[in-house]
């Protein structure tokens, strides 16, 4: 048999209200000759009423939402990098986003697994900076959607995602200045332009 506790003076209003607004179901019995009398009511003991404000702002059927939904989603990779704070000589890059500017040297990435592309990136992108190159081209292709199986979607493209975090974290994060996309004659989402500092 379960233990009766007490009611807490919130819940106590709560019951009687509902009390109240119950209707019998059989107006003779033997529970309505001796009703029982409700529970003394100390005010002392009340907690003083807090004034609940509406978490949400009052609705009407068919009108329009005052605010948009602010979703937070993850930015597309092109538009990170477009956002990304300008390290460069602003008319070099606008040429080099153009296309204008031709790639002094280039990798190839296709084919090759995280694991093998990110020592050969690494090793390319130092010999180039030692060489006295400025832009470079990495290619890395768009990817290939795979067997989506699980229920957390799936990126297409590792290493087009993986590569601009290489280029940012050490040892080839002092060497890089700049992280562009590259235009549709070099290769476009599937490549990156790489402007590399001087030694």
């Amino acid at each position: 048999m379960a233990r009766r506790r007490t009611l807490h003076p919130e819940e106590l209003e709560i019951w009687q209200a509902v009390a109240r607004t119950a209707k019998p179901m059989h107006v003779t019995g033997p529970l309505f000759l001796n009703p029982v009398a409700p529970a003394p009511h100390h005010p002392a003991e009340t907690a003083p009423p807090h004034s609940a404000a509406p978490r949400l702002p009052v609705f009407r059927l068919g009108e329009k939402s005052r605010s948009t939904p602010a979703h937070d989603l993850l930015p597309s990779l092109s538009e990170s990098l477009a956002s990304a704070p300008l390290q460069m000589d602003a008319k070099t890059h606008g040429k080099m986003t153009r296309g204008k500017l031709s790639p002094e040297a280039r990798i190839d990435l296709h084919g090759l697994t995280l694991s093998e592309a990110h020592p050969e990136l690494i090793r390319f992108i130092l010999n180039a900076q030692s060489a006295g190159l400025r832009l470079v081209l990495v290619i890395t292709g768009k990817g290939k959607r795979g067997q989506d199986i699980g229920p957390i979607p799936q990126r297409m493209g590792a290493l087009r995602h993986q590569v601009p975090q290489w280029l940012r974290l050490p040892p080839l994060g002092p060497a890089v200045l700049q992280i562009s996309e590259a235009h549709l004659k070099h290769g476009g989402s599937g490549a990156y332009y790489v402007y590399l500092r001087r030694r």
